[in-house]
């Protein structure tokens, strides 16, 4: 689960799943210790995650001393209970965007002071791709076709004092059309550029963690790509 909460990446993993403790700062066994925001500084480790350390675990993120936390990653043999804690603290919303490329350019758009990626809600009935297909032509103007799925984020926020989580299905496109490009201005959008991987790159530093990862995500389907080629 692909999970980002105040913008910080939380990483749950399934029980198959391996890591290694020497890439992180802070390693926590929960079986044998408490979980306190005194640990959590720069990317942890935690171990062994019951269902109630998992809502200590997510008090915690929403409070102001997780400032200092770049990543959290949960192992834990009850990864379906865990993930059915953290989905119980949130009403859901699902939503469909798309990474679109032209060439060796790809789309970005400027939206509350932020470079991010045409998303948007899916309506009532609608597939996640259908969903991605209509988002870009609504924010930017574009006409796309899909390629492939990229990945699924997970990211929570605010709204009406609700709290809220999104799951977000990415799709990779290519442009066929983009003649009439222009950002759409009622969804706060201010700009809509094509950029390199240079202005990607400085892009993404003033961008959202989620919107990183989507991006981390396409660079391995390009990896995988030149290694079948």
């Amino acid at each position: 689960m692909n999970l980002f909460i105040n913008d910080v990446p939380v990483r749950l993993l399934k029980p198959a799943q391996t890591y290694q403790e020497e890439r992180f700062n802070f390693v926590i066994n929960a079986k044998y210790e408490p979980i306190s925001h005194r640990k959590l500084i720069h990317h942890v480790l935690v171990t062994n995650v019951s269902g109630e350390q998992m809502l200590t675990i997510l008090d915690l993120l929403n409070a102001e001393t997780s400032r200092n936390l770049l990543s959290l990653t949960i192992a834990s043999e009850e990864y379906k209970a865990l993930k059915g804690v953290i989905k119980s603290k949130y009403r859901i919303i699902k939503a469909a965007g798309g990474l679109v490329r032209k060439g060796n350019k790809v789309l970005m758009i400027y939206r509350l002071k932020k470079w991010d990626l045409p998303k948007g809600k899916l309506d009532n009935g609608e597939k996640p791709k259908q969903a991605a297909l209509r988002e870009v032509l609504e924010e930017t103007g574009i006409k796309v076709k899909v390629v492939e799925k990229i990945c699924n984020t997970w990211h929570t926020y605010t709204m009406n004092h609700k709290n809220i989580l999104k799951k977000t299905s990415w799709f990779l496109m290519d442009v066929t059309e983009d003649g009439e490009m222009r950002p759409q201005f009622e969804e706060e959008i201010e700009e809509v550029r094509w950029m390199s991987a240079r202005d990607v790159f400085h892009a993404l530093k003033d961008s959202y963690q989620s919107i990183n990862f989507v991006f981390e995500e396409y660079y391995k389907l390009q990896e995988e790509e030149v290694k079948d080629s």
